[in-house]
């Protein structure tokens, strides 16, 4: 039976592959990726890594690679249509049978393809023509450099009814083509086909592979839409699309931040700003738009008008996001100022400005606090605050994920008596949250649940790197031959920042590769992969400075036992923080003032923390040094 290519396509951007090869495989995550022992040959240490981004998984031991249905033909011995068929019903899709008519139009999409490169191709040089002189101004006014323009593929289409349609026609196009691709129109009254796009500046969408299968045009003149999109042909699903997503995939998956603006101009504002980023097409995030970005990070940032418009559009992805939650994936919410976009901010405050917006992004549990906030306030009566409560608890209720729902509900009752419940004269803040004085908005605030004032054009200052996990990843940089013995130690560290998961997967990889390794081949793999920068970072440290058992000339005995101690603290930390969250949940279960004394006692356990490690007080004396500071 011969499946269409564009079937197995859609059920491979719908599946998690993670979620298929975890029935089999105990993965940990790593950074962007997953890690295991491999299914496929005996091993200790786990060289066999997922990444669900890219949708294939791959063993530095043995070699295997394959995508998901690869995994289900070697893993359960099925064959491809049987692997196929597994893989669909996973996503809730039924393979098509196979017919003439289903090849004929796998034969037509790809001509399609071709249709909609050669449109594109003619819509960049009308804008570089004469014609395409006031889209230019355009673009100049935007301040949008040639480099932009050529690397989005912006084009121009002419204000006239059959340009398109002449041009396309002379290559031997045929018009059916052109209809079926959406560049044309054809009335319903008989008479002939024109142009869908006529005196708009054009941006190419293509899909995950950076082929062309629709187009958005913006008008430049007076037109009844200014925005008008392709409209869904066999090539083009807005519901399943997301434009820039072909050029987005990598850097989101390099730096584990994507941005989601609101339509093109904002996608490239946010690119020209150094971010990954893509946009929905014309319509509120779908669900399939949330797996895709989902795919890619954790959590992808929605940047909206900090307008009554966009903070209904942040409401509305916010519910449509609640039933598909799931641990680790979540969404977060960057509120520009009222009336902008993100292309008025970088033009008009500058690239910082507009990041330290993104920075400020809420979570969605306070983008959903803030909406009930504002549906309930005043919060002046007993029978609102309870309103309240219900519409919170409501909200949470849609969450299908049982872990991620318990969570939420002992988040919010946590909030709830710390910020409404909690009896007068109990200290502590006061009630009703930010912008409230006894549970009433203040007047004047334009938007009540919008964020606190951001002076954006302030310095953006790094997040912190804590001392103990660089130490957790500096000493085996310094050190390779520990990495062997502590190999799964290192694999079980969950860091707090992205550039150190990133350095310790890198090096458990490199690690994992090669059966000898020196300070000066891990530094050199470590460049390869371009994290020269980092390495470089951490060896000129303080903590490297601080801590002599993390030094190239200590021992190794020393070295382990200085990582050892580091590690130990930081697992312990991780204990607290399993007992802070035992205590949120029997928190919910029952609210009582003994569970409630018991979180109490948890947060302030973990607050006094286990120290860190900048110090240089580790009691253990080092091989032919004095013992204690150095």
């Amino acid at each position: 039976m011969a499946i269409p290519s564009s079937f197995l396509e859609e059920v491979k951007n719908r599946i998690v592959l993670s979620d298929v090869v975890g029935r089999a495989v105990r993965l940990t995550r790593r950074g962007h990726e997953h890690t295991g022992l491999c299914p496929f040959h005996n091993e200790k240490t786990p060289s066999f890594t997922v990444n669900d981004s890219k949708a294939f998984y791959h063993c530095f031991g043995c070699g295997a690679h394959g995508n998901v249905f690869d995994f289900l033909i070697e893993n359960e011995g099925l064959s491809f249509p049987e692997a196929v068929e597994r893989a669909a019903a996973m996503v809730g899709m039924e393979v098509p049978k196979s017919s003439p008519e289903q090849m004929a139009r796998e034969q037509a999409g790809r001509s399609l393809i071709e249709v909609m490169e050669t449109a594109a191709a003619w819509f960049e040089a009308q804008l570089a023509a004469t014609g395409g002189r006031e889209a230019r101004a355009y673009l100049d006014r935007r301040g949008l450099e040639a480099e932009t323009i050529g690397a989005f593929r912006l084009g121009y289409a002419p204000n006239g009814r059959d340009h398109l349609k002449e041009a396309m026609l002379a290559r031997g196009i045929a018009e059916d083509k052109l209809i079926e691709a959406g560049l044309l129109i054809r009335p319903d009254d008989g008479s002939p086909s024109y142009d869908r796009f006529r005196h708009r500046l054009m941006f190419p969408i293509a899909d995950n592979r950076g082929r062309v299968i629709a187009f958005g045009g913006r008008a430049l003149g007076e037109a009844r839409a200014k925005y008008l999109n392709s409209p869904e042909t066999p090539l083009f699903h807005k519901g399943r699309t997301l434009y820039n997503i072909h050029r987005a995939r990598k850097p989101a998956l390099d730096s584990r931040r994507l941005m989601v603006g609101e339509g093109y101009m904002d996608v490239i504002a946010l690119v020209r700003a150094g971010h990954a980023a893509v946009a929905p097409l014309g319509t509120a995030l779908t669900e399939d738009q949330l797996q895709l970005l989902w795919k890619m990070v954790p959590e992808p940032t929605l940047c909206l008008d900090g307008d009554s418009a966009g903070w209904r559009a942040a409401g509305r992805a916010a519910l449509r996001a609640l039933p598909l939650l799931r641990p680790g994936h979540s969404l977060r919410f960057a509120i520009l100022p009222p009336g902008m976009d993100p292309d008025d901010v970088l033009r008009e405050q500058g690239r910082e400005a507009l990041n330290a917006l993104l920075d400020a992004a809420l979570p969605l549990t306070e983008l959903l606090w803030r909406r009930q906030i504002e549906a309930w306030q005043p919060l002046d009566t007993p029978e609102r605050k309870a309103g309240f409560e219900q519409a919170l608890m409501d909200d949470i209720g849609q969450i299908a994920d049982t872990t991620v729902r318990d969570y939420y509900r002992s988040h919010f009752r946590e909030r709830l008596w710390r910020e409404i419940r909690r009896p007068p004269g109990s200290g502590g803040r006061s009630r009703g949250g930010r912008g409230q004085r006894n549970g009433t908005w203040r007047r004047g605030d334009e938007n009540p649940y919008a964020p606190a004032p951001l002076k954006v054009n302030a310095p953006v200052k790094p997040p912190r790197r804590l001392a103990r996990e660089e130490l957790l990843v500096l000493v085996p940089l310094n050190h390779p031959a520990m990495i062997e013995q502590r190999f799964e130690e290192m694999a079980q560290i969950e860091f707090a920042t992205a550039e150190l998961d990133k350095m310790c997967s890198a090096i458990l990889e490199i690690a994992a590769r090669c059966e000898t390794l020196d300070r000066t081949g891990l530094q050199r793999h470590l460049a390869e992969v371009g994290l020269k920068h980092l390495v470089d970072r951490l060896t000129g440290s303080e903590t490297a400075k601080l801590n002599w058992f993390a030094q190239p000339d200590a021992e190794l005995s020393d070295a382990m036992r200085g990582w050892d101690h580091a590690w130990a603290r930081h697992m312990r930390e991780v204990v607290l923080r399993a007992e802070l969250r035992a205590a949120e949940r029997a928190l919910a279960e029952n609210n009582c003032q003994e569970n409630f004394e018991r979180l109490l006692a948890a947060k302030a356990q973990l607050e006094m923390g286990p120290g860190t490690e900048a110090e240089g007080d580790f009691s253990f004396t080092p091989s032919g040094r004095r013992a204690g500071k150095e």
